[in-house]
């Protein structure tokens, strides 16, 4: 299983004045800098929370669709699926009709199953023969949990901090923060 990222947040949900408010840095000398850790520190939330934060086009790659029928999209909120594609053995795609699986976005992690009937799937190549392209996010930026903007702006604080050093770890209050939101595998 790999996932791949199609198409980026198109905006962080910690703006430039936000993030210069919580630094307390008057001016615009660090201004590209400071962008550049609001990037960082969102991508570092997203890892340890194992979600995506604004709309995000990705795809998830498996060598073959589970046993049971049921394929787990694991970067919660899933938002939707835009297609199933299979992998034959010569390589040749075969996209599913979507009225042969259902998607479940309600659960976290999100999932995409076949319904009864759909058939089984042989003679599909080795590796990364199915491919499910999906979006995932809370929305646009003003739709991210505050919880987890003040977790981005901890994480921020403490990269500016530290530029130049590798970054310390996540401290408790970071932790505590984000901690209703982490997604673990049981």
């Amino acid at each position: 299983m790999s996932l791949v990222l199609n198409t980026p947040p198109a905006a962080e949900p910690v703006t430039l004045d936000q993030a210069k408010a919580h630094l307390k840095v008057d001016g615009g000398d660090d201004d590209a800098l400071i962008t550049a850790l609001i990037g960082a520190a969102r991508a570092r939330v997203e890892w340890h929370v194992g979600r995506a934060l604004v709309t995000q086009g990705w795809t998830l790659w498996l060598d073959d669709w589970p046993c049971d029928g049921v394929a787990e999209i694991p970067l919660p909120p899933l938002q939707s699926v835009a297609s199933v594609t299979l992998y034959g053995r010569d390589d040749t795609p075969t996209v599913l009709d979507g009225a042969v699986y259902q998607v479940d976005a309600v659960s976290q992690p999100g999932r995409v199953a076949l319904k009864p009937g759909a058939g089984v799937f042989t003679d599909l190549r080795c590796i990364n023969a199915v491919a499910i392209a999906f979006t995932a996010g809370y929305g646009d930026a003003s739709t991210v949990p505050a919880a987890i903007v003040q977790a981005i702006l901890r994480v921020l604080a403490q990269l500016y901090a530290h530029r130049g050093d590798d970054a310390p770890p996540l401290d408790d209050t970071t932790l505590s923060l984000l901690a209703p939101y982490r997604t673990l595998n049981l």
